[in-house]
């Protein structure tokens, strides 16, 4: 069984003020404890596994994990490779702060197996970084992209946000500008949402936060396809660029629906051995997922059996996610061509309207649908 690999660090220097991600502020003296808890659960999915695991992928996600040492990084992809059999040439990403690193650090990384680095610049202005909380400053995220190049990452990709409170188009633009200046391999651009429960959407009942208006993030859309795609990227899914041959792998198993295995607090999973699948995560909260590895359990939450009717849906919009488009012969194959009726029938109604468009059995969203492209996955559910 092929299955990517996800292991969630939920450690921060500090929680930005719009992240809703399952992170928590780091003390100081936890990272050698939370990493034998993710080996110890590595361990015990081993062993509960109906079958071994083949995997192309493994990623490091957050919190931040580079806040984690090159050692125990390179323990977790030892461990990972020896029980999960991580592939000859797996893509190994490893999510990563510019406020976190340093020459010898990136060196280690690398050394250690990492292969794709995910730098979370966001912005290059310190007034907007200093804004959504953020604990570095442009000229570290510069720096930290030309110590990741010396240290001999040819993947990289950078983390950039738009729709911020304060910024207009024009410094957007400069923005890209600056990232396509750095030439990295994937760019994934998106724009601010305002999550419940953050800092962020106090201000923004208070009327605290000068968001840019719907037309000018309209734009600010636009404008990031239009630069990005002049540039030579290609724009494969909603928020995300890449030179080819560098979209991200690990990704599009989850726009797949291809399994993964979720380790660490808060982490998910997808097993689908069968076409339909299994979805669940663990307890998000440090001392529950504690209690059940200490008690040598897996420490599973919120377990989802899917039915027929919710895998057909989910592989219509995740599947719209990818800008290439999905196969429809796959899916009738997969599903029979009875179970997609009321699917085949909204593709239907997209295509007359000119928000999807064909080519054969390849359906895609017309270029002019992606800004509404949440309102056309919704039809599906």
């Amino acid at each position: 069984m092929r299955a990517g690999l996800y292991i969630h660090f939920p450690f921060c220097l500090k929680k930005c003020l719009y992240c809703d991600f399952n992170s928590t502020a780091w003390s100081g003296d936890q990272l050698d404890g939370y990493v034998e808890l993710l080996l110890r659960e590595m361990e015990l999915r081993q062993e509960l596994l109906p079958e071994a695991v083949q995997a192309p992928t493994l990623y490091f996600g957050g919190g931040t994990p580079s806040l984690m040492t090159p050692e125990l990084v390179g323990r977790l992809i030892e461990q990972a490779s020896l029980r999960f059999g991580v592939e000859q040439g797996a893509e190994i990403t490893l999510e990563a702060n510019p406020g976190t690193l340093t020459p010898e650090r990136l060196a280690g990384y690398r050394a250690a197996g990492v292969n794709r680095l995910s730098l979370g610049i966001q912005s290059f202005d310190d007034r907007l970084l200093q804004r959504l909380g953020r604990v570095h400053t442009a000229a570290e995220a510069l720096a930290a992209f030309g110590q990741a190049r010396r240290a001999g990452f040819d993947n990289i990709s950078i983390d950039l946000m738009h729709s911020l409170p304060g910024q207009s188009l024009d410094e957007w633009r400069a923005a890209l500008g600056q990232g396509i200046a750095l030439a990295p391999e994937h760019v994934s651009a998106y724009a601010l949402s305002i999550e419940e429960g953050t800092p962020f959407e106090g201000l923004h009942q208070r009327g605290e936060l000068q968001l840019p208006g719907e037309e000018e993030g309209a734009r600010m859309f636009e404008t990031t396809g239009e630069l990005l795609t002049g540039a030579g990227y290609l724009h494969y899914e909603i928020s995300n660029f890449a030179r080819p041959g560098r979209l991200s792998r690990h990704n599009q198993s989850y726009w797949s629906r291809q399994s993964y295995l979720g380790f660490g607090s808060g982490a998910h999973s997808f097993w689908n051995p069968d076409g339909l699948g299994r979805r669940w995560n663990n307890a998000a909260d440090l001392d529950g997922y504690r209690a059940a590895i200490d008690a040598r359990h897996l420490p599973e939450r919120d377990e989802v059996l899917l039915s027929l009717e919710d895998a057909v849906a989910e592989s219509f919009f995740l599947g719209l996610r990818v800008l290439t488009g999905m196969e429809l012969a796959p899916l009738k194959a997969r599903f029979g061509e009875d179970a997609l009726a009321d699917q085949l029938a909204e593709v239907e109604r997209l295509l007359q309207a000119g928000l999807l468009v064909a080519d054969g059995e390849r359906i895609r969203l017309a270029g002019s649908s992606v800004i509404i492209a949440n309102s056309i996955f919704s039809r599906f559910l």
